[in-house]
């Protein structure tokens, strides 16, 4: 697995501007979600990666409810930018 073949959806100016906004990471997570996907579909058994990826979920989970609260345009902006589905209310 080459590394480098993943692109990554954040840009070097996005990254220096506001590291501290609710989208940035979002869209940072999302970035390090879809990257361990990729990598636990050539390696079903590496089961630290699992929780690693569970843990980042549940992280990116709360940053989008926590972003629904306050300001849903926002947050419809960004669920329709990074092209997630949106979590399961109870």
């Amino acid at each position: 697995m080459v590394k480098n073949s993943f692109i990554s959806l954040i840009s070097q100016e996005e990254k220096e501007d506001n590291k501290g906004s609710v989208e940035f990471q979002v869209l940072s997570f999302t970035d390090k979600i879809r990257r361990l996907t990729s990598h636990l579909e050539l390696h079903k058994k590496d089961f630290l990666s699992q929780r690693g990826l569970r843990r980042i979920l549940v992280k990116r989970q709360r940053l989008l409810a926590y972003l629904s609260k306050k300001n849903i345009v926002r947050y419809k902006k960004l669920i329709g930018q990074l092209d997630i589905q949106e979590p399961k209310t109870r």
